[in-house]
């Protein structure tokens, strides 16, 4: 049975050494850092995300300062509102929480935040700096991945990884990170002929790609590390029965409340076959609010 790496507990030490960052700046008579969050629209999953933004920040001491827009706002409307948080001295971090309503570019909006205040590392400078292997505000959930996997010990030295998935945010990112620890990396995606086959070569599994159950307990290498980012709502039984099968409980929790939260990874198979997997929920969810919480922390010391 493999081991379950606890993103929660992970996040709470990240958390931990935010709070006493944000500490010393007070000790030394600086102002705390800021974070402003930009929500745009009533996307129930979003305004919960905020919240827990808001939860973290309270507990390690960053200053939260939240704009809500209108669903209907006009693109003018968004990037006068990043422009002004730019110009801002009090505010260290600017987050715009995605998805955007239709209707308005997000590329264009995370586009136009200033390198220095992008706390989601989303920014071409921010990526290109990643890709050079140089000092910058990184992408949150695959920094906090990284550092979990170095919290277990994991040697990444001439690994084989496979990162399941090729976005901006997750997969791409993720891949460079490992290979600049010296792991040997393939991108996986929709289109990889034989999928299966590419996924059972890792050492190290990354998936994220957003589909609920993708990844069987067959796809992964006897005593591979698994990292599971994704986070899917199930609401189908069917579904369910076939991704669940090695899960009673999440199945019963369908079946009692008519859906449940589930990654790209069949967790019970996963659990039967790797030798570490993250969970899903209390995995990289955690980690990733307090990834970007270090990064505003980073943000506001390169400030001031």
């Amino acid at each position: 049975m493999a081991t379950i790496l606890d993103g929660k507990a992970h996040a709470d030490r990240m958390l931990e050494l935010v709070r006493l960052g944000v500490e010393d700046r007070k000790a030394r008579g600086l102002r705390a850092p800021a974070l402003a969050v930009v929500l745009v629209g009533d996307d129930p999953a979003s305004h919960v995300y905020v919240r827990n933004k808001a939860a973290a920040c309270a507990r390690v001491g960053i200053t939260s300062i939240e704009h809500r827009l209108a669903a209907d706002t006009h693109q003018e409307v968004l990037d006068t509102l990043i422009d002004q948080l730019n110009a801002d001295s009090e505010v260290d971090g600017i987050l715009v929480q995605l998805p955007l309503p239709k209707g308005l570019d997000s590329k264009e909006a995370l586009h136009r935040i200033s390198p220095a205040k992008d706390v989601d590392g989303f920014h071409p400078m921010n990526q290109g700096l990643l890709l050079e292997g140089l000092p910058g505000l990184r992408p949150c959930t695959p920094t906090a991945c990284m550092s979990l996997l170095a919290h277990h010990g994991l040697q990444l030295k001439g690994l084989r990884a496979v990162v399941l998935g090729r976005s901006e945010i997750v997969g791409k990112p993720m891949a460079l990170m490992l290979l600049e620890q010296h792991a040997t990396v393939t991108i996986a995606h929709s289109r990889t002929q034989d999928l299966p086959s590419v996924c059972r070569e890792a050492d190290l599994l990354v998936a994220a790609v957003g589909r609920p159950g993708l990844v069987e307990g067959s796809w992964i290498k006897p005593g591979a590390v698994v990292v599971d980012v994704g986070i899917n709502r199930v609401e189908d039984l069917a579904l369910g029965e076939r991704i669940f099968a090695a899960e009673p409980r999440k199945l019963e929790v369908l079946k009692a409340k008519g859906a449940v939260l589930c990654g790209d990874v069949r967790f019970g198979e996963a659990m039967q076959v790797a030798s570490a997997v993250t969970p899903v929920p209390g995995g990289v969810g955690p980690l990733t609010i307090a990834g970007l919480l270090a990064n505003t922390l980073t943000a506001a010391g390169a400030g001031r």
